[in-house]
C-alpha cells in the first residue's frame, strides 16, 4: 500500500499589494490558484439557460478565463480581462484559438468603460481587491453597466479582515451598488470551492434606469 501524499505546501511569496499585477503574477507562475474552480460553475449555467438573449459580457479579473468559451459558444459576445500579464498569458494558452477574447488590461481604465458591455460577470474578483478600491469598484460598475443591465455573479460574504479574498459584508455591498442597481436574484451555489464554500451567493443586480 502506499503512503499518503503529503498536503501541498503553500509557496512563499514576497510582500505585495494585491492591487498590484506583480502579486498575481507571482501566483499563476507559482500554478498556485486555489480561487480557481477550474471550470463553469452550475450557477452560471443555469443563468445563461434561463436568459438565452446573448449580450455583451466583461469578466474583470477573469484568471484562467474558464467561462469565456462558455459565454462564447452560446453566442454571447464575450471581453475577458486582467491586469496580470501571467494571469493573461495562462488563459491565452489554455483557449488556444479563442486567446483573442483574452486582453491585458486595467478594469479601471477609461477604455472599458466605453466599450458598451450590458452585462459584467463576477468571479473573485471583487474580493481580490483590497477594501479600500471597493467604493471606486462601484462607481465603474455604475458606468460600465447600462439601464437594463446586469451584474451577475459570485459574491464571498465573510467577515475576515485578512484576504485576499476579501469578504464583504451583505450590508455593505448593498450600500456600494444600491443607489444604481436592485438586487434582482440571491440563490446559495451548489457547488462551491473550498475557498468559497458556506459564504458565497449567486446573486444578479440589474441596472436601474
Amino acid at each position: 500500500m502506499n503512503p499518503p501524499l503529503p498536503p501541498v505546501q503553500k509557496p512563499t511569496f514576497p510582500k505585495q499589494d494585491p492591487a498590484t499585477p506583480g502579486f498575481w503574477d507571482a501566483r499563476f507562475d507559482a500554478a498556485f490558484t486555489p480561487w480557481d474552480q477550474g471550470g463553469v460553475p452550475q450557477s452560471l449555467l443555469n443563468h445563461v439557460a434561463q436568459h438565452p438573449s446573448p449580450r455583451k459580457v466583461l469578466i474583470p479579473g477573469c484568471g484562467s478565463a474558464h467561462e469565456v468559451l462558455f459565454f462564447a459558444d452560446h453566442g454571447w459576445d464575450v471581453t475577458a480581462i486582467d491586469f496580470s500579464p501571467a494571469a493573461v498569458l495562462h488563459a491565452k494558452q489554455r483557449l488556444g484559438k479563442s486567446g483573442s477574447l483574452v486582453r491585458e488590461a486595467d478594469f479601471f481604465g477609461d477604455a472599458i468603460s466605453r466599450e458598451g458591455f450590458e452585462v459584467i460577470y463576477e468571479r473573485a474578483f471583487l474580493c481580490a481587491l483590497p477594501r479600500r478600491l471597493w467604493a471606486a469598484w462601484a462607481t465603474r460598475i455604475a458606468q460600465i453597466i447600462p439601464a437594463g443591465g446586469c451584474l451577475i455573479g459570485f459574491f464571498f460574504f465573510d467577515n475576515n479582515e485578512y484576504g485576499p479574498p476579501f469578504g464583504i459584508g451583505r450590508a455593505e455591498l448593498a450600500d456600494l451598488l444600491s443607489p444604481h442597481f436592485a438586487l434582482t436574484e440571491d440563490l446559495t451555489p451548489t457547488d462551491s470551492i473550498a475557498i468559497f464554500a458556506g459564504k458565497e451567493r449567486w446573486q444578479v443586480w440589474t441596472r436601474l434606469g
